[in-house]
């Protein structure tokens, strides 16, 4: 059954300092029913594909768990979670409220090779602002126009990244960051009984090819992810685009299935696939009119 108790996030607070494709904001709100629904307090909340981490930041700052393990693949964006969840954080802050944006400037910092985290970090975000749709995978490239006409500057805002930035840094205790595979830390972690999962793959599956222009990382072995997720013995919760594929790796494994309205970034309707143990929960009152996909925040 489709939810059709769509929601209005225009009150969702902005928490990640990411514009990420694909990003969940729109799904907060089911989130946090998700996670009141459950009949034991999350004393570990883990996302194997954090990417832009928007699931998890609200679950850490609305209180809903102890701890949170965000897990990344792609060692760029694990960069960005290292710096802000490090003892070091203000430095990156303080270095985007200093940074001019000029073309040259861009160009200089995307251009340098430097391996220390901070620096991969602040290359990382940089990128993220400045090129289309926040895409960070190889093709991409720095936008031209810009929003109203205006350039690079118009897709930076240094007080709002600082103050996203400082916020996450002033709660690093609570946040673990792990670079490293997904399924692999389901795996260890699948046997606590309070551990809670967030799972939402950066990867189509069932012949979608998106995922290869998003994605540095865009293969994984969907058998494989919905076999390790079966052996979870707390609850979890994972989205896929709605494919026969996804829907038949679901029902052999006796999950239950829900279909959620949205509107992607181009206000086009959707429907995106949760899958989990029991998802009673979706069908719980909502208030609003409005849900859509603010993936670009």
């Amino acid at each position: 059954m489709k939810n059709k108790r769509i929601v209005n996030v225009a009150s969702v607070p902005k928490r990640s300092p990411f514009r990420y494709p694909g990003g969940k904001t729109w799904l907060i709100p089911e989130i946090r029913k998700w996670m009141r629904s459950l009949p034991f307090r999350a004393e570990l909340f883990i996302e194997p594909f954090a990417g832009g981490g928007i699931v998890s930041l609200t679950v850490a700052f609305e209180g809903f768990a102890d701890h949170i393990i965000l897990v990344e693949l792609d060692p760029d964006v694990a960069a960005v979670w290292k710096a802000i969840t490090g003892p070091n954080f203000q430095d990156l802050s303080e270095r985007i409220l200093r940074f001019d944006v000029t073309k040259e400037n861009v160009q200089r910092e995307l251009s340098g090779t430097s391996k220390r985290t901070e620096d991969i970090a602040f290359r990382t975000i940089l990128k993220n602002r400045m090129y289309h749709g926040g895409i960070l995978a190889p093709g991409s490239s720095l936008i031209k126009q810009g929003e109203n006409g205006k350039g690079l500057r118009s897709r930076w805002y240094p007080k709002t990244l600082a103050d996203r930035i400082n916020a996450i840094g002033d709660t690093r205790d609570r946040f673990t960051v792990v670079e490293g595979d997904g399924i692999a830390q389901i795996r260890k972690h699948y046997r606590k009984q309070k551990a809670v999962f967030f799972i939402d793959p950066p990867y189509t599956a069932d012949g979608k090819k998106a995922g290869k222009r998003l994605y540095l990382h865009n293969e994984l072995d969907h058998t494989d992810l919905f076999d390790a997720t079966r052996t979870i013995k707390g609850d979890f919760l994972m989205t896929y685009d709605d494919a026969e594929g996804v829907r038949k790796l679901a029902q052999e494994r006796g999950f239950d299935l829900e279909l959620v309205a949205m509107k992607n970034t181009h206000h086009a309707k959707m429907t995106e696939l949760l899958i989990g143990k029991d998802l009673g929960w979706v069908h719980s009152a909502t208030v609003g009119d409005v849900q859509q996909e603010f993936a670009f925040d």
